[in-house]
């Protein structure tokens, strides 16, 4: 299996091709034949190459307004990045296609049409990226209680509180989250981006969130970047509840969260096989499972899970990589699925990691009704 260290080389060598790339694009298609200006391109290009990996660096040293600010930008760049590397590989196809029909194609309008629409989807996807809409979904429990029909969860998961996502953002997700009146309130991991410095100025809104049967956390796998303890610490004075591979009985609803396995302990963590074992676990009764990744739904069923409800995926989050997120997840990777008893609802989540940008799907706020 490939390591960390060897996903990142790659990941570098095919940036960096691909910066080249750009830049022999823009050469020819706009027929940049002086010196000074090629340096200025090549230089530029080397410049936004850079600026993902040493913005983070930067941002880990010091947490302020500029290491942010760079921050934003260098991930931002990658982004654009992509789509400008899409565009110009359709660029050539349209010269090829151009040559082979004996025509002469106009290399400098084909590419500037291609770049100034990448550039235009970039910047929307970056607007979507920080407007998450509400999502309403009705989902059926077998044996529900009278008392909880028609009553409604709110799930909030992967919102990525860090050097992009701030307190601000929290403060807007917080204040749709109660104009929903939502009964309870669940956080499927992914609260915190995995990053360092203002943590408790980033947490303060959760404070409001307002649910009779209380608010809910469990750990994703970027709380293990943050570190576990660090992530429960933060959590401690907001109100929230944490559940580390624990079952509560909420007004009859058996509520189960389970914690994303931490780097160095258990590996392949089975929620539905764990579950079993948690003390206070009923067998039978309606069943609710926290779970960050939509993974073990075959386990969960078993167990008589009736809903399990998770993020992780993003659904991609950039166009086109939600084709991939849903073979890796075999189809679990976005919404709602039901399979016998068992309902799985996954979520494409509220924020973003990487680029500040969404432009395969839109960010979301689910309000789940239960009958």
């Amino acid at each position: 299996m490939l390591n960390f260290r060897t996903i990142l080389t790659v990941g570098l060598v095919v940036a960096l091709c691909g910066h080249v790339f750009l830049y022999f694009t823009a050469v020819r298609f706009f027929s940049i034949t002086r010196r000074a200006y090629r340096l200025g391109i090549a230089g530029l290009l080397a410049f936004l190459f850079a600026s993902a990996p040493l913005s983070g660096y930067v941002a880990h040293l010091a947490d302020n307004a500029p290491t942010r600010v760079y921050y934003v930008f260098g991930w931002a760049w990658m982004g654009l990045f992509l789509y400008l590397l899409m565009a110009a590989v359709a660029g050539w196809l349209a010269l090829g296609v151009g040559r082979l029909a004996g025509r002469r194609a106009d290399a400098a309008l084909i590419g500037g049409i291609l770049f100034c629409a990448a550039f235009f989807y970039s910047a929307h996807g970056v607007w979507n990226a920080f407007h998450p809409v509400v999502k309403n979904v009705d989902v059926t429990i077998k044996g529900l209680p009278d008392r909880w029909k028609g009553r409604t969860i709110v799930q909030l998961s992967d919102v990525h509180l860090g050097h992009v996502y701030r307190a601000g953002f929290m403060r807007k997700v917080v204040d749709k989250v109660n104009a929903i009146h939502p009964d309870m309130i669940v956080i499927t991991g992914d609260l915190f981006d995995g990053m360092d410095g203002t943590l408790p100025e980033l947490v303060e809104p959760l404070k409001d969130l307002k649910a009779p049967e209380g608010v809910y956390f469990i750990t994703g796998n970027h709380e293990n970047f943050l570190g576990a303890d660090k992530a429960y610490s933060m959590m401690k004075d907001t109100g929230v509840t944490v559940l580390n591979d624990e079952v509560r009985d909420v007004d009859g609803l058996q509520l189960a969260g389970v914690s994303y396995p931490e780097r160095g302990k258990v590996r392949d963590k089975v929620p539905g096989r764990l579950l079993r074992t948690l003390p206070g676990f009923a067998p039978g009764k309606p069943t609710v499972l926290l779970y960050h990744a939509p993974v073990y739904i075959k386990e969960a069923m078993e167990a008589g899970v009736g809903l399990q409800l998770s993020g992780h995926t993003h659904e991609g989050q950039l166009f086109p990589f939600g084709f991939v997120t849903r073979r890796v997840y075999k189809g679990y990777d976005y919404g709602l699925h039901t399979i016998g008893d068992c309902s799985v609802y996954t979520s494409c989540g509220v924020g973003s990691w990487g680029p500040p940008m969404r432009t395969g799907n839109t960010p979301e706020i689910v309000d789940i009704r239960l009958d």
